[in-house]
């Protein structure tokens, strides 16, 4: 009984570690707002462009100055949203260890993924460029799960496993931009909701 006891105390004590070193600020809505907004951006450079063939250099030049600002407003919006989830729910949001772990986990795989585009962007070589940013933003999206919400990863492995298909399908680079930056977002969005969000 005893024994028992202290199984259930250490057991208790490790949940309660594993919350406090975790960021729970991640907002649900923020994730479908940044799915929508990559759709939208998606159907803006195909009707702009006139069909999913991104294979000339000014139709990447131009989709890639618009991906850019979408990343930038995405960003700032899960920002805003995680303050002002946590905010609401009294969770912390302070730049102490944890969201300094989440945020290096998170920018490493996206920083050198970045450098990696440039470069091809520089020597003209197109071709893998949508598959690179699905790629290490799944990655970074694995990266950074463990230091919020594990199930971050699975949104991650679709990223990976779209970026990987696009590398046999660089003719519809636009087609997996809008299934993952825009429909996986939108999806997950609703599950994360559904599952941690609904009841509180």
């Amino acid at each position: 009984m005893e024994n028992k006891e202290a199984l259930n105390t250490l057991n208790d004590i490790k949940e309660m570690m594993e919350r406090s070193s975790k960021f729970k600020a991640i907002s649900g809505l923020s994730i479908v707002i940044v799915g929508i907004l990559a759709s939208l951006v998606s159907a803006y450079i195909y009707f702009f462009l006139g069909d999913y063939h991104i294979n000339t250099p000014s139709k990447w030049r131009t989709t890639i100055i618009v991906a850019l600002c979408l990343l930038v407003v995405a960003f700032l919006t899960v920002f805003l949203f995680a303050f002002l989830k946590a905010k609401r729910h009294q969770l912390r949001f302070k730049m102490d260890a944890t969201m300094r772990r989440l945020l290096l986990n998170f920018f490493i795989p996206m920083v050198a993924g970045g450098l990696l585009c440039l470069a091809l962007v520089q020597q003209q070589h197109y071709g893998l460029i949508s598959s690179i940013t699905l790629i290490f933003y799944g990655l970074a999206l694995i990266n950074s799960s463990h230091f919020s919400y594990p199930a971050l990863r699975y949104l991650g492995y679709v990223e990976l496993a779209l970026g990987i298909v696009d590398c046999f399908l660089v003719n519809y680079a636009l087609l997996t931009w809008f299934l993952g930056f825009g429909v996986a977002h939108i999806v997950f969005g609703i599950v994360f909701m559904i599952k941690y969000e609904r009841s509180k």
